[in-house]
This record gives C-alpha cells, structure tokens and sequence, in this order.
C-alpha cells in the first residue's frame, strides 16, 4: 500500500514527519497531530484542574451519580445474581467517559474563548455542529461496553460457574481459589485491551468534534495517529485515567463527582496539545 508523506505543522516540542498508510490513518483534510512530551500530559492536568475550580460541576456530576449508586445497592440487598459484575461495570466506566464529558469539553472550550461558562452552557454542545457525529461515535462507545458486561459474565460462568449466594461467598470465590485468580487475570487482561481500544480511537476524538464538524472516521483516525505518534504520553494519559477512575470510585463512586470533571477539562487540553488547530 502507497504511503502518504504528510508534514506537521512546526510545534515547540518538534518539527517530524509523518508517514501513514493513506486509506487507513490518513485522508485529505484530516487534521494534522503533533508530537509531544509526558510534561504535556502533566501540564493538561493541571490546567484540567485550574478549570475545574474555575467551573465547579461537581453538584451537577454528583446527581447523576449517587441515584447510581442507590441502585446498586438496592440490588445487592435483593439479590445477588448481578454481583459478579459490579467490578466489570465500574471498570468498564472508563468505556463511555469520553462520552459522557463532551458537556465539559464544551466549558473548557468556552473558557478558552472567553466566553459564559455557567454551568448550563455545557449543554450547549448540543447545538455543535459535529453533534450528530458525538452521538455516533457514543453509541458505538455503549455497545463496546455491552460487549464488555457480555464478555465479563461469560469469563465469570466458564471459570466459575453459578450465582453467588452472598457477598461473602462470592469474595471468597474470587479471592481465595485457583478459579477466582485465573478469572481475576483473564478478566483484567481483556478488560485492559478494551480500555486500551478505546484510549486508542478516543483520546482526542470526542474534543475534536466538539471542536470541529470533521466526521467520525477523520475524528476516529486522528485519535489512532494520535495514540501511535505519542505511545508513552498517551499510555501515561490512560493510567492517569484509571489511577484517577480506581480512587475516585473506592467510596462508592462518590469521588467520581470530582475526578470526572477534572480529567475531562484535561482531556480537553490535551486534545489541544495533540491536533493541530483549524486555521
């Protein structure tokens, strides 16, 4: 296959050249991505933060999370038999963040602009013009994480078998068996090449179509070259997602109302960082 010799823009971190295969990673018109360094992806956070106290969302985050969390635990009192994926779906939360953040790309946006950053004007992102495209490319994001949950129960029944009669059983099933380790390793390595997919086609994807109405496939590509010219920044990226996801889950999800705005303001300027902006 003929490659595609594209120059990037010149960038404070370095002046490179790509090359991409033409039909898969790169086609006329899709924006161009720099190069950059793991002091990018610690400075995104950090501004990320400077965001998040300038337009405190945690009110808003914390409605919809804790009517979450009534739910789990109303269904671990009355039965047991979704225990068994209760850690694959906080774990597969990582799946649909991108996602659910557009509202605060679109703050971090306004922000950026020097425009009204009320809360209220994250909805706006609705009236982007790439938003047919965001809603695409996240119910793609849903149905990964469908095929998560699928992947999850059948590991669970082929290793262990049968439902858990308690809380108790079902922790000594996992914690103190052969069966329990073997699933806790598979489970954590499929799991792992789920998220890793997903870091791949979204770590700038939902913030560039917010930014610009390029289509799924531009914004997916540029996501992919992204991830492959910048393999340690954005490996970095994602364990600061899953350190971030892990810690702000531990009391029952409550630290989600803070970690979630954060990373999504900093994935905002990270996507900054990474594609080349619009002429």
């Amino acid at each position: 296959m003929a490659n595609l010799t594209r120059p990037t823009p010149s960038h404070p971190h370095s002046d490179i050249e790509l090359r991409w295969p033409a039909s898969v990673l790169w086609r006329d018109g899709d924006p161009a991505v720099r190069s950059i360094t793991t002091a990018d992806v610690w400075q995104s956070l950090r501004e990320g933060i400077d965001d998040f106290r300038a337009m405190p969302t945690h009110v808003v985050f914390a409605c919809i999370i804790y009517p979450v969390v009534g739910i789990i635990l109303a269904r671990l009192i009355f039965g047991y038999e979704l225990l068994h994926l209760i850690y694959p779906m906080a774990a597969g939360f990582a799946l649909l963040g991108p996602f659910i953040a557009i509202g605060l790309y679109e703050l971090s946006r306004r922000r950026e602009q020097g425009l009204d950053v009320s809360p209220a004007r994250a909805l706006d992102v609705l009236h982007r013009p790439g938003i047919d495209s965001i809603f695409t490319l996240g119910a793609f994001l849903a149905l990964l994480f469908v095929g998560w949950l699928y992947v999850a129960n059948m590991m669970y029944t082929q290793i262990i078998g049968g439902t858990p009669t308690s809380l108790s059983d079902f922790v000594n099933q996992v914690m103190t068996t052969d069966k329990g380790r073997q699933l806790m390793f598979a489970g954590n390595l499929v799991g792992f090449l789920f998220a890793l997919f997903v870091l791949a086609i979204s770590v700038v994807s939902f913030p560039l179509l917010v930014d610009r109405d390029v289509g799924v496939g531009a914004a997916i590509r540029t996501s992919v070259r992204a991830t492959l010219e910048n393999p340690i920044p954005v490996a970095l990226w994602g364990l600061i997602v899953a350190v971030g996801l892990v810690l702000g889950a531990l009391p029952f999800l409550f630290g989600l109302a803070i970690v979630l705005p954060i990373l999504g303001h900093a994935t905002w300027h990270l996507y900054r960082k990474l594609v080349v902006t619009s002429p």
